[in-house]
């Protein structure tokens, strides 16, 4: 069992462990080391596009398979150096550390953990999703069958990620308290492994991972146990000093929209998209993609980013109460600067409060 007590020290080795690799690999790509003190972004944002030879590393690795297909590659006003094929909290968190990575898309809880550390960066894109993502599944052989079997159980724990917060939030509505399970602090890259082995009873799975798990180990009795659990957040967020970067920061903004267009593509045509990320980048089949992409719901893009403030917050107080990162007041990891660009960008079908 976690004690409440133990909590934090379990918050600490649990962070430590999942950037640590990060630190290294991505530390070695640049030469400096970036000041995790920079100043907040101020200023009007930029409106023209950047200069030429402005140049941006972007690990959004959806949006680099849908721009071309979607002729959106050539409105690209700026070059893009490398898409890094990163996506772990901890991993973009030390990229941007090591001036490694300009820009990347998460969930909402790295940029939390990456303010708990001291570096500094801001979301610059919100789209919301109001739908369950993730979905428990269990070692082989286990009895768990619902949210409340959890209890006793050993959990795949990454509080730097999504994942982590999906765990506690599915606790919470089982009626469970952190301290009765026992949370066994992995990165989600690590889930499957750990699943196999036994060496945790459950661990929160999104697509494709949870059908190739599952394609291999249902008939060992692993199963999926879904939950009502929403993450109701993606950003695209980026370092303080890329937005105080005038030049960069007028890449970012042009990036904005073509990032919520790219994933209107996908939505609207999905046999390419499935063919494209499912079966030819993920490895699924294309019944399996098929499958996939019917549970899913068209993209949102609010036109005011309140309530994602709001959920960030929650999510914040959530993690603190845990012990897992200290309070914190989250509004200032928005910047608003570029509010309603990505919602600006896409049809009404697509906006949310327009």
């Amino acid at each position: 069992m976690t004690r409440h007590d133990d909590r934090p020290a379990l918050a600490r080795r649990s962070f430590l462990a999942l950037a640590g690799g990060a630190v290294f690999g991505l530390s070695a790509c640049s030469p400096q080391t970036r000041s995790v003190a920079a100043p907040e972004p101020a200023g009007a944002l930029p409106t023209g596009d950047p200069p030429p030879g402005t140049r941006l590393t972007v690990a959004v690795r959806t949006a680099r398979l849908q721009l071309k297909p979607a002729g959106l590659e050539k409105e690209l006003p700026f070059t893009v150096t490398e898409w890094p094929n990163l996506s772990a909290g901890p991993d973009i968190i030390q990229g941007f550390r090591a001036q490694s990575i300009d820009l990347a898309t998460n969930a909402g809880i790295p940029p939390i953990q990456a303010e708990a550390i001291g570096v500094r960066a801001k979301i610059v894109g919100v789209q919301v999703r109001r739908y369950p993502l993730y979905t428990f599944a269990t070692a082989p052989g286990s009895s768990v069958t619902r949210a409340e079997d959890f209890r006793g159980k050993k959990i795949g724990f990454s509080q730097g990620q999504a994942q982590g917060v999906v765990v506690l939030r599915a606790l919470k509505e089982a009626g469970l308290k952190n301290s009765d399970v026992e949370l066994v602090a992995l990165p989600s890259t690590q889930f499957l492994t750990a699943l196999q082995s036994k060496q945790v009873d459950v661990a929160p799975l999104g697509e494709p991972t949870l059908t190739k798990y599952l394609d291999q180990y249902a008939k060992d009795g692993a199963r999926g146990v879904r939950t009502k659990v929403v993450d109701l957040l993606t950003v695209l967020w980026a370092p303080n000093e890329v937005l105080n970067d005038p030049a960069k920061a007028a890449a970012v903004r042009s990036f904005v929209p073509l990032w919520a267009r790219g994933q209107v593509w996908a939505w609207e045509n999905p046999d390419e998209w499935i063919d494209t990320y499912y079966v030819k980048d993920q490895g699924v089949s294309k019944e399996d993609g098929r499958r996939i992409v019917d549970s899913l719901h068209k993209p949102q893009f609010p036109v005011s980013w309140d309530e994602a403030v709001a959920w960030e917050q929650e999510t914040a107080d959530l993690m603190a109460e845990g012990g897992f990162v200290p309070e914190q007041k989250v509004a200032h990891l928005f910047d608003r600067r570029f509010e309603g660009l990505a919602a600006e960008a896409v049809a009404a079908e697509y906006r949310e409060g327009s």
